[in-house]
């Protein structure tokens, strides 16, 4: 087992019950092979760095292989496995999600966003190539996204148009949340705008990594519906999750800027509720997971893991 490559990953194994541990190693398991798996497909699918013209490609793979969770493609897999996807065709469309993802990244860390110097562990892409070729590697992240999923010929033509429809709304639904969160900062935030913030932020694009491997994977009516409920939880879950951990980690730990949040007054689940009150919405995210992933037993044991894993990395 690769640990030094899962932790450089930021997915160390928490601390859990032994009747739980056996889940979290085959999970652990789970998430190198997934990101060996995307690095390479990922690599097939974005120019080299010698390719001209090169800052631009040089920038777009300095995020993309910077490590990281992964943890959008990993759902996308772990869905799909669930109902029987073919591999060979699970991995392309979450190279695009992560292609969407990063994207996201890179410009929510430029100066006129979030101004962050550290991500992943390393110089944010703006401060290693510039604010302009940053702009402009993230530009070309979305589109590559878009058009790679419309280039896998093994999915039907209606499913491609499908998930492309869902990729642009998740999209849409992140900025849209980017632009709610900054105007939200150093300002009182009531409950419901602050969900509608990280539904749309961060939610959005989890539920949609879910729903698209269920639909690559066949799923539809009562089973879908289950798991884009789940997605939907998870991605609260997440968000909840990551505002604690930017309170209660070091910046060492998390990779990026530990404190940001706060300093920087941002509408968070601690800010707005208590670090006490935010951990108990946690576990009522992930209560409200399970429940959905009962709908889908027996298929669900490596989507539990998950949840679980999701809710321990604040132990």
């Amino acid at each position: 087992m690769n640990s030094t490559y899962y932790a450089a990953c930021g997915l160390e194994i928490p601390h859990v019950a032994n009747d739980n541990l056996e889940a979290m190693i085959d999970l652990q398991n789970f998430f190198i092979e997934v990101n060996a798996k995307l690095d390479e497909t990922l690599d097939n699918l974005v120019p080299t760095m010698e390719t001209e013209p090169a800052t631009l490609y040089s920038a777009m793979r300095w995020s993309l292989f910077a490590g990281g969770k992964r943890i959008r493609p990993a759902l996308l897999v772990a869905c799909g496995r669930a109902f029987g996807a073919s591999e060979f065709t699970l991995y392309p469309v979450a190279a695009a999600v992560e292609m969407m993802h990063t994207y996201s990244l890179i410009h929510d860390d430029l100066p006129a966003m979030d101004d962050d110097d550290l991500r992943r562990g390393r110089e944010t892409c703006h401060k290693k190539f510039g604010e302009a070729a940053a702009i402009l590697a993230g530009d070309a992240l979305q589109a590559l996204a878009f058009e790679t999923v419309a280039n896998v010929q093994e999915l039907s033509p209606v499913l491609r148009v499908r998930l492309i429809s869902n990729l642009g709304e998740a999209a849409a639904k992140m900025v849209a949340g980017q632009e709610l969160d900054l105007e939200a900062e150093g300002r009182a935030t009531e409950v419901g705008d602050l969900e509608k913030i990280h539904r749309n932020k961060t939610g959005a694009l989890l539920a949609m990594s879910a729903r698209a491997g269920a639909l690559i994977g066949g799923a539809d009516g009562d089973d879908l519906s289950a798991v884009s409920g789940f997605g939907e939880q998870l991605g609260l879950l997440f968000q909840i999750t990551d505002d604690l951990l930017d309170i209660t980690q070091s910046t060492e730990s998390l990779g990026k800027t530990a404190g940001k949040d706060v300093s920087a007054r941002k509408a968070t689940y601690p800010n707005a509720y208590g670090i006490k009150m935010a951990s108990e919405l946690a576990r009522d995210a992930h209560a409200s997971a399970s429940e959905y992933l009962e709908c889908i037993r027996p298929r669900s044991a490596l989507l539990t893991a998950i949840n679980d894993f999701v809710l321990h990395r604040l132990s």
